[in-house]
């Protein structure tokens, strides 16, 4: 017997073992990792690793399994009050009928998950934007990073904005106040960055371009771009280079005990460039007020 299942565009981007958990059944990740080997599970036909991430219109194939689906798991969607979706969408920097840019607020998740029930897809799913259609997810953006951010308003566009960004020709610049005063007033950073996957370490190079706006003995104003893709890039190379981002609860300093989590993360995503049949994009979102507040108290220019 064989079940098929296609990929939403909700979920696109999503591990596949937790693909699996959240939409078709929460078996062990043990019996997961044990079918992916066996090829009992496949992706678009093909064996693949738990690690492997899914894409908008992807076929995930199951071969003789006998199990229930979680249907209530596909309807236990994030339902927003109107007062929230109206808030979102006040946050709209560009509307038109490809894609929609948003100037994400800190502390809102992207998509829904175990850990964060509110999410933009969600809150935009209801929305009047896309009453016709529905929100496309093209690219990621921490929970509690907040600005620039795109939805796709059809599945061309998706795909479109989503190779866009695996080129690399995407452009994006992100504001961040560190703690300490860089020494170095622009360069490149190049890291190896390690996390882990499933108790498997994965070391990955991260290289991002950086220039020091302001600073003082306290703190420092730095802008980034990205060059690589890394889940947390700014934020761990920033560690790294020894003046972790004020606000960050996971990646500081071991003398930074008394980090608040309700503290902003003080990174923003402040401007995004790409090009769409030779017509060129610009979009910037405006500093979150506390962003602004916390800079005329560091005494920081921008």
């Amino acid at each position: 017997m064989i079940k098929i299942f296609k990929v939403d565009e909700q979920y696109s981007d999503m591990r596949i073992d937790r693909f699996i958990k959240k939409t078709i059944n929460d078996m062990p990740q043990g019996l997961i990792e044990k079918n992916l080997r066996n090829g009992k599970i496949k992706l678009n036909n093909k064996k693949i690793k738990s690690s492997q991430r899914v894409k908008i219109n992807d076929k995930l194939i199951f071969f003789n399994f006998n199990f229930k689906e979680n249907r209530k798991k596909k309807l236990n969607q994030y339902k927003p009050a109107k007062k929230i979706i109206k808030s979102n969408e006040k946050q709209i920097i560009e509307n038109n009928e490809n894609f929609v840019v948003i100037n994400k607020d800190s502390g809102i998740s992207v998509q829904g998950g175990t850990r964060s029930n509110k999410n933009l897809i969600d809150i935009f799913r209801n929305s009047r934007i896309f009453e016709n259609t529905k929100p496309y997810s093209v690219h990621r953006l921490d929970k509690d990073t907040s600005g620039i951010f795109l939805l796709a308003k059809n599945r061309k566009t998706a795909q479109l904005l989503t190779s866009l960004f695996r080129l690399r020709r995407v452009h994006k610049t992100y504001l961040a106040i560190c703690h300490g005063s860089v020494s170095k007033q622009k360069g490149i950073l190049k890291d190896i960055l390690i996390r882990y996957d499933n108790n498997k370490k994965i070391t990955e190079k991260a290289e991002t371009f950086f220039k020091v706006i302001d600073k003082n003995s306290f703190c420092s104003l730095v802008e980034m771009k990205p060059i690589t893709g890394r889940k947390h890039q700014l934020r761990k190379q920033l560690l790294l280079l020894g003046h972790p981002i004020m606000g960050d609860s996971k990646y500081n300093l071991e003398n930074q005990n008394n980090i608040n989590k309700k503290d902003h993360l003080m990174l923003h995503s402040y401007e995004i460039k790409f090009m769409i049949n030779k017509k060129k994009y610009t979009f910037n979102a405006p500093l979150p007020v506390y962003f602004e507040k916390y800079l005329k108290i560091k005494r920081l220019r921008f």
